[in-house]
C-alpha cells in the first residue's frame, strides 16, 4: 500500500549539511502493522513528514527518493493533487493532540471540515452526523453532546480519540501515527490503541506506528523497522525481531527496558550518545556503542548494507551475534533479580545469594523477592518456604515480618493512619490535604473546593524508596510539591527528619529543604539556559553560603565524576547536551548539599529507553552509596517497579492500596490498581494473541465533584450498591492495606 524507496533528506545549517535520513526503505501493506521504532533522532519522524510532503522549513536541502502509494510517487505530485491526496488517502496521527485542534473552534466542526473538504456534495446535516458516529466509533461518550465541545473542554485522551475520528473520517487506505501515545497515562494509551487497531479494522488501511515504546510495538505490530542514525537496520516480523533480533542494537533496545513482569537488578543500558548527523562515521554508525562490532575493524571501516539475515533483513556485519547477546543479557538480569534484593524497614542490610539462602546483620524482619521453593536461613533461628509466587516473610529472632515503613491515609470515613510510628524516617506524612478554590462571579467569590490531596499519610526510611502512582490528575506532582513547601498544605503535617514544614520560619525552610531537593520531569526547563552546567549545580552551594569559589568547583567536579559526566563539560551550556546528560546535571544539582531525600517526580518520563537505563541505574549506584530516601512520582509501573520498595496506588488526591512492590505487582486487592496493570502493554508478542488484557475504562471524574461513597465506582467494573454510600477505609489486607470493601474477592474477579 506504501513503500518509501532509498529516501533521503537533508538539512542545511550553520554546522554544515545534516543527513536525517539516509537511504530508507521499508514498505506496508493493506490491513498490516508496521511499526517504526529507535532513538530519538534516529530519523522515524522525519521520514514520514518527508514522504507527505510536510516538511516546510526553510532549511531543507534535499529530499530524494520515492514514496509510493500503490503507483503513485508522492514525492512528485503537484502541490494540489498532494492536497487531495492528503487526509483522503493518506491521513496522519500527530504525537501532540493538542496541538493539531484548532483552539477556537469546535471538535465537531473541524472533523467535519475534513469530511467536506474532499466531499464537496455533502450537506452540513450529513457531515454532522458522520462525526457523530465518528466519536462514537473511537470512544468518546454522548458524541452529539460532545460535538459542539472546544479542545480545552477535552482531556488529553479525548483530543488523542478526536484526532483519530479526524484521521480516519475519509477511509484511508494510510494511517500514520506518530508517537500517539508518548504524553498519556497508562490507562488512556491502552484506549488509544485499542481505538487504532478499531480504526484499522473498520478501514482496512495499511498502518505506519512510530513510537520509541517497545510495548507499544510489541502488542500492537505486525512486522517492525528499528532505525538508528537515519538507516533502517532491522527489519522483520515483530515475534522474531523481540525473540530472535538480527542486530546489536535492537537487542540493545530490548536489554534496556524495565519491565512489568518482573525486575532486573540493574538495567543494561547503550553506553555513548548517537552519532551525530553532520559528521556520520564511515563504517556502521551503532559501532563505536556496538558490544559486537566495538572492537572490530571491519565495523567501523565497512558500512553494512540491508540485506538478508533471516528470519528477516538486517544491516549488520555479524547478524547472528544479536540474538545471543539478547539471551546473554536476560539470563545475567534474572540471576541478577536474585541476587541482592533485601532492604529493611530498620536498615538492616542483607544479601540473598543465588542459591537462596539469606544473610542478615542483626535481628529484624525480613522480605524477600526468591523464586518459588527457595530456602531461607537466618542467623536469628528463623526460617520459611517461598510460596507459590516467592514471596517470603520470615522472623529473625525477636523481630517480626518486615515492614518497608508505612503508607496510609486519613480519610473522610475515619480510617487510622497506616504508620504506626516515625521513628527514625526521613519524611513523615500525616493526613496530609490541599484543597484549591474555586472561584467564580465579578468578586471571585468562592463556590467550592477541588481536593487534589485529601488525607494521605506515608512515611519513608532512610534508604528506601516509595514509588507513587495514578493517572494524571489524581494529585501525585501536587502532594510531591507539599514536600518542600512549593504548594502549601490545607492541613495535615509533614516533617523532615523530625521538623514539621508547616512550623518552619524562613531560615529553618531553608535548613530543611538543604535536606530535600527535586528533580523534575523537564531536566532543559529546570536549568538556567543562560548558565553553564558547572554553575547550575554550583547554585545551590552559592545560595546556601559557607562554599568559596574553589570548595564549590571541587565539589562540583566531585558531582559531575558521581553522575558519570566528563569534567571538561563544566563550562558547557544545557543546550549542548542531550536528554538524558541534562537529566544527569539536574540529578548533580539536586545531590549538591547532600540532601536526605530525594524527590523525583516523573524523572525518565521523556527520555529515551536507553537514556532511561542509564539514569535509573545512576540513581540505584546512588542511593546504595548514601543511603538516601526517594519519593519516586511516575506513571509508568514498568519503571517503578525496577526502583521501588514499597507503591503506593492514588486515586483522585488519595492513596487506595499501598504495600511492598512484590505484594502490589502479584498480588494487587484494589480494583483500580489490577486494572492499571492490565492496561500495561508487555514488551514481548510472544502469547499476545491469548494474553488477558482488560484495560481501564472512562476518564477520571472531577475532583471538584467526586462521586459519593468509593470515588472509583464509576469506572469500576465491580462496584455495588455499598459502594455509592458508604467510603471504604484504608484496612490492612494481605500484607498491605486497601480502600475496597471487596478486596477479599477482587483477585478472583478480576485475575
Amino acid at each position: 500500500m506504501l513503500s518509501l524507496r532509498d529516501l533521503t533528506v537533508e538539512f542545511a545549517t550553520p554546522a554544515g549539511v545534516v543527513r536525517a535520513v539516509d537511504g530508507v526503505s521499508y514498505e506496508v501493506e493493506a490491513g498490516e502493522t508496521l511499526g517504526v521504532v529507535g532513538e530519538t533522532g534516529s530519523g522515524k519522524s522525519v521520514t514520514v513528514l518527508a514522504a507527505l510532503g510536510l516538511l516546510t522549513a526553510g532549511n531543507v536541502r534535499r529530499v530524494s527518493g520515492q514514496a509510493l502509494l500503490d503507483d503513485t510517487d508522492l514525492l512528485s505530485l503537484p502541490e494540489a493533487e498532494l492536497r487531495r491526496v492528503l487526509g483522503r488517502e493518506v491521513a496522519m496521527v500527530f504525537q501532540d493532540p493538542i496541538s493539531a485542534l484548532n483552539p477556537v473552534q469546535r471538535v465537531g466542526d473541524q472533523i467535519a471540515e475534513t469530511l467536506r473538504v474532499h466531499d464537496r456534495t455533502l450537506s452540513a446535516r450529513a457531515a454532522r452526523a458522520r462525526v457523530v458516529e465518528l466519536l462514537r466509533l473511537v470512544g468518546v461518550p454522548h458524541p452529539a453532546g460532545r460535538y459542539d465541545a472546544y479542545p480545552h473542554q477535552f482531556s488529553g485522551g479525548m483530543c488523542q480519540r478526536a484526532v483519530i475520528a479526524m484521521a480516519i473520517a475519509n477511509q484511508p487506505r494510510v494511517l500514520i501515527a506518530d508517537e500517539p501515545t508518548t504524553a498519556l497515562d497508562v490507562s488512556v494509551q491502552a484506549q488509544i490503541l485499542d481505538v487504532l487497531r478499531v480504526a484499522a479494522e473498520e478501514t482496512g488501511a495499511a498502518t505506519v506506528l512510530i513510537t520509541h515504546d517497545l510495548g507499544v510495538v510489541a502488542e500492537t505490530a505486525d512486522r517492525v523497522c528499528v532505525m538508528y542514525g537515519g538507516r533502517v537496520v532491522e527489519t522483520g516480523t515483530v515475534h522474531d525481531a523481540f525473540t530472535r533480533p538480527r542486530h546489536p542494537y535492537t537487542a540493545s533496545l530490548l536489554t534496556s527496558l524495565p519491565r512489568l513482569d518482573g525486575p532486573v537488578r540493574r538495567l543494561i543500558p547503550i553506553p555513548g550518545q548517537p552519532p551525530d548527523p553532520i559528521n556520520l562515521p564511515a563504517g556502521c554508525p551503532f559501532a563505536p556503542r556496538c558490544p559486537v562490532g566495538r572492537d572490530r575493524a571491519v565495523c567501523h571501516e565497512e558500512r553494512p548494507a540491508l540485506e538478508p539475515a533471516e528470519p528477516g533483513l538486517s544491516a549488520c556485519h555479524f547478524p547472528e551475534e544479536a540474538a545471543p547477546l539478547l539471551a546473554r543479557a536476560r539470563a545475567d538480569g534474572a540471576r541478577g533479580s536474585a541476587g541482592r534484593t533485601i532492604i529493611d524497614a530498620g536498615g538492616v542490610e542483607g544479601s540473598v545469594d543465588g542459591d537462596g539462602a539469606v544473610e542478615v546483620g542483626a535481628e529484624a524482619g525480613i522480605r524477600a523477592d526468591l523464586g518459588a521453593g527457595a530456602e531461607v536461613e537466618a542467623d536469628g533461628g528463623a526460617g520459611g518456604d517461598a510460596g507459590g509466587d516467592g514471596a517470603i516473610d520470615a522472623s529473625i529472632g525477636a523481630g517480626g515480618a518486615g515492614q518497608t515503613g508505612g503508607v496510609g491515609q486519613t480519610g473522610r470515613a475515619g480510617a487510622a493512619p497506616g504508620t504506626d510510628g516515625d521513628g527514625g524516617a526521613v519524611l513523615a506524612v500525616r493526613d496530609a490535604q490541599k484543597r484549591f478554590p474555586i472561584r467564580r462571579g465579578v468578586f471571585s467569590r468562592v463556590s467550592g473546593w477541588v481536593r487534589a490531596v485529601d488525607g494521605v499519610s506515608f512515611t519513608i526510611p532512610p534508604g528506601h524508596t516509595l514509588g507513587l502512582v495514578g493517572e494524571s490528575g489524581c494529585g501525585k506532582s501536587t502532594l510531591a510539591r507539599m514536600m518542600l513547601r512549593l504548594i502549601e498544605a490545607s492541613d495535615g503535617t509533614i516533617a523532615v527528619e523530625g521538623r514539621e514544614l508547616a512550623a518552619a520560619g524562613r531560615h529553618e525552610l531553608r535548613d530543611i529543604r538543604r535536606r530535600v531537593q527535586m528533580v523534575y520531569q523537564d531536566p532543559f526547563a529546570s536549568l538556567n539556559p543562560r548558565l553553564s552546567v558547572g554553575d547550575n549545580v554550583a547554585e545551590p552551594l552559592r545560595l546556601a553560603g559557607g562554599f568559596t569559589r574553589e570548595r564549590r568547583r571541587r565539589r562540583v567536579l566531585d558531582l559531575f565524576e558521581r553522575v558519570g559526566l566528563r569534567p571538561e563539560h563544566v563550562d558547557r551550556y544545557p543546550a549542548e547536551f542531550s536528554g538524558g546528560q541534562r537529566q544527569r546535571v539536574a540529578i548533580a544539582r539536586a545531590l549538591a548539599l547532600q540532601p536526605r531525600l530525594l524527590i523525583l517526580d516523573e524523572p525518565v518520563s521523556a527520555l529515551d529507553v536507553s537514556v532511561q537505563a542509564q539514569v535509573l541505574n545512576l540513581l540505584a549506584e546512588l542511593q546504595e552509596e548514601s543511603g538516601m530516601a526517594y519519593l519516586f512520582v511516575s506513571h509508568d509501573l514498568s519503571v517503578v517497579r525496577q526502583v521501588a520498595d514499597e507503591v503506593a496506588v492514588m486515586y483522585l488526591g488519595r492513596i487506595v492500596e499501598v504495600g511492598d512492590v512484590e505484594r502490589i505487582y502479584r498480588r494487587a486487592a484494589h480494583p483500580y490498581t489490577r486494572l492499571l496493570l492490565a492496561s500495561v502493554p508487555i514488551p514481548d508478542p510472544v502469547g499476545r494473541e491469548t494474553r488477558r488484557r482488560a484495560p481501564l475504562g472512562g476518564d477520571v471524574p472531577s475532583p471538584a465533584d467526586p462521586p459519593s461513597g468509593c470515588t472509583f465506582r464509576t469506572r469500576c467494573p465491580l462496584a455495588q450498591e455499598r459502594c455509592a454510600v458508604e467510603e471504604p477505609p484504608l484496612r490492612p489486607f494481605d500484607g498491605g492495606r486497601t480502600a475496597c470493601h471487596f478486596a477479599e474477592t477482587v483477585r478472583e474477579e478480576l485475575p
